[in-house]
């Protein structure tokens, strides 16, 4: 004889209903008390405008493109992001330095295109890990509703964080507790 390992073959008890079962009246009382203890429990609702839900320490947002304190990108177009993104969500065009753009670039080759498809994107933060010059992070933003496609693939330009000495208050604003963070690491 075999033993079971599931009780699928367990038959069905099928003994007929007392009175009291046949009118549902202990399960309908039941399903009021589950209720009646939820409408007193705590809300979870959030009115977003005004109150904020607080993060996760873990919780990835939208992708960012860092700055050095002197302005200048620190992507060197590597392809490291690309090629660790299991989703297939990063593309880039590496593109050389010309001279005069010191100010720019902090290597010699940069990204001249950079783009993230966020329909693609899974959200996992190995684009983050691969980066070896710390040039892409995930904030702590939601990725904004769209009603076409074509707005939910980021250009470079909108993925770039705002320059650190042109525009002090937006820089700020967009590192948040990111730079709370790095300066305790430091």
């Amino acid at each position: 004889m075999s033993t079971q390992l599931t009780n699928r073959a367990l038959p069905v008890d099928r003994k007929p209903m007392t009175f009291v079962e046949s009118l549902y009246l202990w399960n309908i009382l039941k399903g009021m008390g589950v209720t009646l203890s939820h409408f007193f429990r705590k809300k979870v609702t959030y009115n977003f405008p005004e109150q904020k839900r607080p993060f996760s320490k873990v919780f990835r947002g939208l992708h960012v493109l860092n700055r050095d304190e002197e302005g200048r990108e620190n992507c060197t177009a590597c392809g490291l992001c690309a090629v660790a993104c299991p989703a297939e969500a990063i593309t880039m065009e590496a593109a050389e330095r010309l001279p005069g753009e010191e100010h720019l670039y902090r290597e010699e080759k940069y990204a001249a295109k950079y783009e993230i498809n966020m329909l693609r994107c899974i959200f996992c933060g190995l684009c983050e890990e691969a980066c070896p010059k710390d040039a892409i992070y995930l904030s702590e933003t939601f990725a904004p509703a769209n009603y076409g496609r074509k707005g939910f693939i980021y250009p470079k330009e909108e993925l770039l964080i705002p320059h650190p000495i042109n525009e002090k208050e937006a820089y700020d604003k967009a590192v948040g507790d990111r730079k709370i963070k790095n300066n305790k690491t430091n």
